[in-house]
């Protein structure tokens, strides 16, 4: 008897975590719709205003969120938008209705970051200054004191200055025997989900493997001699791709902005 009351409960309680939205929802994909879904929304950082978090990096990557083109507009997305890494980049529109201060007009966010609580099927912890976006002209901090709001989203395309085209990061550590690449910046899609690699003199492509976050990163089994091209597949399957786009003399720890754009 006891025994069948506690299986009982056991169902009961699960039931009340899944009325309660704690099961993530279906992936999030680039397929660009009018429909807008509801999440949870929180904010995060030491900075009610700011970027977030403090050292502006986070599970993709990235670093400098505060500054453009991310310029601090930016969340953190649970498992069905972070997608173990394959959503950074990705855009989202975000509005509220609720409370009062909420204007119910859209804003643009980009993901940056992995959301790791459960508190919904779909939830945004963002930076403070994209939570206080939502608001009426004037009344982002009496938003903010709200801690936790619901909101309807959408994913979008992503759009940048016409001069901001892709950018490569050859990460801390890389060498011609392990070669790790960031990459950012990407319109359309947002979000990379294939990169591959012909080094010089070679005419095959290798594909890179998905390190964490926006990073690739390949284990050759030969040295690699640059320059490389690199070819970049979005999640919808467009590709774009640049010859020599890292030089010859390329070094770890630096910057490559490539000419090209989704």
């Amino acid at each position: 008897m006891l025994a069948a009351v506690a299986v009982v409960l056991a169902s009961m309680v699960g039931g009340a975590w899944c009325a309660m939205g704690d099961k993530p929802g279906p992936n999030i994909t680039a397929t660009y719709g009018d429909k807008w879904l509801d999440a949870k929304a929180t904010f995060y950082g030491s900075d009610p205003r700011g970027a977030a978090p403090d050292d502006h990096g986070g599970a993709c990557g990235y670093k400098d969120v505060d500054k453009a083109p991310f310029d601090g507009m930016t969340g953190c997305g649970n498992e069905p938008i972070f997608k173990d890494g394959l959503g950074c980049g990705s855009c989202y529109e975000i509005k509220c209705k609720e409370p009062a201060e909420c204007s119910g007009e859209p804003v643009l966010i980009k993901i940056t970051d992995k959301n790791y609580e459960h508190i919904a099927a779909y939830h945004f912890d963002l930076s403070g200054k994209a939570f206080g976006a939502m608001a009426k002209k004037g009344e982002e901090d009496k938003l903010r004191k709200a801690g936790e709001l619901m909101l309807q989203f959408r994913r979008v395309k992503c759009e940048y200055p016409s001069d901001t085209k892709i950018t490569f990061h050859v990460e801390k550590g890389s060498s011609p025997n392990y070669l790790a690449l960031l990459v950012k910046y990407a319109a359309g899609d947002g979000n990379i989900v294939g990169v591959d690699i012909k080094p010089k003199g070679s005419d095959v492509f290798l594909p890179m493997k998905l390190s964490w976050g926006a990073i690739w990163r390949m284990d050759p089994p030969k040295p690699l001699k640059g320059p490389f091209t690199i070819r970049l597949t979005s999640e919808s399957g467009g590709h774009v791709e640049q010859e020599d786009v890292i030089p010859e003399d390329w070094k770890p720890d630096t910057v490559y902005k490539s000419k090209i754009q989704f």
